[in-house]
């Protein structure tokens, strides 16, 4: 019952299975909790490596800054495979939710400052948005045209204002569950601005060498210790607008709805590989216990949960290789995913080494979820639940 390969609905090219090989065996080198937990939530050392000799926050970047260009196909190998090791590292939150707003809304000047530095793992990032709704900020599991996410301007939430110096802004307020927001070197902060009657949210970049003491940044115990959710507190920082100010600022939410798809498919990448980690330690638990439960079932439910898995691995590819910017399949292919990590890790509790699988659906769940709410936001934008009802 090998995962590695079977589901790919097109084979794999000879760069993208190293990219597999390369990683796996890295990752398995690094099995298991550091023995001094690091402050920033991952290892250094092992990022290092990741980022440095496979080059992974490159994958999706263009060439002038830096990348390699590969695209969503092959960043979504590399997530299977951190999810399949359950390994903390900065690349969801840098390379799967900032980098993409940063290459689609920042200035010439702030793509060639930010996205190189990206690339070569010398600048981390994170995205702050209020209310620690950042499944509706990204539109995968409500309207984020509708402002509600960022509290549509009222008191609460994070609030710009200009700063006396030019082009200079303060942001005032908090954002929760940011991911990786305690050690980030850049924050990408959603705010509003104009005022209640006018209120636009956009986005803004805190650099936290910068900031002063009005920036506080507290690593919070989360569900799943593989996870850094912190709390960012904010009490007139400078910062300065990432891009221009739109004419439209409806282009804003479109532009993070567009990245949410895409970080979609990438986090159905990362459940479908946890969903297959789980899987071979149920499958690991039986063998050693053949006895424990119901011996005659077992085997068909682990059996059911493989096709599960692979349902959710080809679904997850073909979105990854959707054209066009922010594929339309990504939240289903995550809410699949998700299912499948859910039941997967529900059969492996038993197994001593299993538990953290289950944290980490749970989290997910909280996080980007629920698998029903990403089912209904995406058959609301394609029409289907209009079609049903006609």
């Amino acid at each position: 019952m090998d995962t590695a390969e079977g589901a790919d609905p097109a084979p794999l090219t000879e760069q993208q299975r190293e990219i597999r090989r390369t990683l796996r065996d890295l990752l398995d080198q690094h099995t298991g909790p550091p023995a001094t937990p690091a402050p920033q939530g991952y290892d250094p050392a092992l990022w290092a490596r990741m980022a440095g000799e496979l080059g992974l926050t490159r994958l999706a970047l263009p060439e002038e800054y830096g990348g390699t260009g590969h695209g969503t196909p092959e960043l979504a190998l590399a997530c299977e495979e951190t999810g399949r090791a359950l390994a903390p590292s900065p690349l969801l939150a840098t390379s799967v939710l900032a980098a993409p707003l940063v290459a689609a809304l920042g200035t010439p000047a702030q793509r060639a400052d930010l996205l190189p530095r990206i690339a070569d793992a010398t600048l981390t990032c994170a995205l702050a948005v209020p209310g620690g709704s950042l499944g509706h900020a990204l539109g995968l599991t409500g309207d984020n045209t509708t402002g509600a996410w960022s509290g549509d301007g009222r008191a609460g939430g994070v609030q710009a204002r200009p700063a006396p110096a030019p082009d200079g802004w303060l942001l005032y307020g908090e954002a929760e569950q940011v991911l990786d927001g305690h050690s980030a070197g850049l924050l990408l902060v959603a705010a509003h601005t104009g005022g209640y009657a006018r209120s636009r949210t956009l986005l803004y970049l805190v650099r936290p060498e910068d900031a002063g003491p009005g920036l506080v940044r507290t690593r919070r115990a989360g569900l799943d210790p593989t996870r850094s959710p912190a709390r960012v507190q904010l009490r007139d920082v400078p910062a300065t607008l990432l891009g221009e100010d739109p004419a439209d600022p409806a282009d804003i939410t479109r532009a993070l709805a567009a990245a949410g798809r895409t970080a979609a498919v990438l986090l159905a990448a990362e459940a479908t590989g946890a969903a297959r980690g789980a899987l071979e330690r149920a499958r690991g638990h039986l063998r050693s216990h053949p006895a424990d439960g119901s011996p005659r079932s077992a085997p068909h439910r682990l059996a059911d949960l493989y096709v599960q898995v692979e349902a959710a691995r080809t679904l997850t590819y073909c979105a990854a290789r959707e054209p066009g910017p922010g594929p339309e399949s990504g939240p289903l292919a995550l809410a699949q995913a998700l299912d499948a990590l859910r039941a997967a890790a529900g059969e492996a509790v038993p197994a001593p080494d299993a538990h953290p699988y289950f944290r980490r659906a749970a989290a997910d769940e909280l996080l980007f979820g629920p698998a029903g709410r990403l089912r209904a936001r995406a058959a609301e934008r394609t029409g289907l639940l209009g079609e049903a009802a006609a």
